[in-house]
């Protein structure tokens, strides 16, 4: 029916708008539906990348967590390694290990910690997460201090006891070579080339050089009494040899294998024959070389470049051996007789904590993994 008064294309006119409007109509509840599913589909995509975001914030903070830079430190006398989160400066947990602990080192990607085991006989290769013994490497009698190529491939171990430097394949864990060297060995160092390695021989006052490619030693240095610790600097053109009953640390050109220097110290107050050198550690720039001082309590702090010692460090009785955290932040001692470790401060020069640990703890080791990237490039 058509409306009053409207003509025929009038009408159709109204016809046409009528079914514009019941198709509008129509359309509007699939339009509205539409624009619910849109809704919907965006709440659930802000949902998703909530979850997502709040999962990346908890992994990076659980990366972060397992980056705390860890201190390893060996307690002789109580057979166990207690671990040190370096920036809590509290122990974490202690766990066993064999018989008389001394020399430390990790592997170059921090996966494995080999621990000298003197009176035991043997080198441990422990997981450091769990304090779990993995397995054993061959190490001769009585080993005291080791050295790790730069590669992760070879051990180069002191048998004090057997006057031999022992070459211990770590993938085959079978014995590559037994050195002769003087009695009593005991410091190991490895250039960071890798061609090079040094048994210091307590006994016979003698620091050994080694041919790495052909596992024979090939020529010696005379240094002072009871050599016990040597430590290349960066680049492989120095080596620091501490000398303790000598009372000195001499710094030899590698190339020459000459003497160039030899630092002597001394402490108001304190008596020489307690000025003792025994751990030696270098910044990475070269500038400073930290020397652990024995008896004295004392760490002596050197201009590497001068050799000229520039202050003394008072710590924990009897220092054995150092080590610095990431960025040579922090360089920590270990003090047999107190029983604990000193963190100090590299840029003030100052001891700012003490840290109790076992019973003599002699060496101490940084875990390379724990490390934060930007501080392992």
């Amino acid at each position: 029916m058509t409306e009053p008064n409207a003509s025929p294309n009038d009408a159709d006119a109204v016809s046409t708008r009528r079914r514009s409007t019941g198709r509008a109509a129509l359309r509007a509840p699939r339009a509205r539906a539409t624009n619910d599913d849109r809704r919907r589909a965006l709440r659930r995509l802000r949902t998703t990348l909530a979850a997502v975001t709040l999962g990346f914030a908890a992994a990076s903070g659980a990366a972060g967590a397992a980056r705390a830079v860890e201190a390893f430190v060996t307690n002789e006398r109580d057979n166990t390694i207690s671990v040190i989160d370096t920036e809590t400066r509290e122990v974490t947990r202690t766990f066993s290990v064999g018989r008389r602990p001394r020399g430390v080192v990790f592997s170059p990607d921090g996966s494995k910690l080999f621990v000298c085991a003197s009176d035991s006989n043997s080198v441990q290769v422990i997981d450091p997460a769990s304090g779990k013994v993995l397995h054993d490497l061959p190490s001769g009698e009585d080993p005291e201090q080791f050295a790790l190529s730069p590669d992760g491939a070879k051990l180069f171990i002191a048998n004090e006891n057997d006057a031999l430097t022992t070459v211990v394949d770590v993938e085959t864990r079978k014995v590559l070579a037994q050195i002769s060297v003087g009695f009593e060995p005991e410091g190991m160092a490895i250039s960071p080339d890798g061609m090079t390695a040094i048994t210091t021989s307590e006994t016979a006052n003698l620091v050994h050089w080694i041919d790495v490619a052909a596992l024979t030693s090939t020529e010696v240095t005379p240094v002072g009494q009871r050599p016990r610790h040597a430590e290349f600097d960066r680049d492989g053109k120095l080596v620091w040899v501490s000398s303790e009953i000598g009372g000195t640390v001499a710094v030899i050109d590698v190339k020459s294998r000459a003497i160039l220097k030899t630092i002597e110290f001394a402490v108001p107050g304190v008596a020489p024959d307690r000025l003792q050198p025994v751990g030696v550690k270098l910044t990475r720039d070269g500038a400073l070389a930290f020397v652990a001082l024995g008896p004295s309590d004392r760490v002596a702090v050197v201009d590497a470049r001068t050799y000229e010692v520039l202050s003394y460090i008072l710590v924990g009785r009897r220092v054995w051996h150092l080590e610095f955290t990431p960025g040579d932040a922090m360089l920590l001692t270990t003090n047999g007789v107190s029983g604990d470790v000193t963190m100090i401060d590299v840029a003030s020069r100052k001891a700012v904590k003490t840290i109790k640990v076992g019973r003599f703890p002699w060496g101490v080791a940084i875990r390379p993994d724990a490390r934060p990237v930007a501080d392992r490039r």
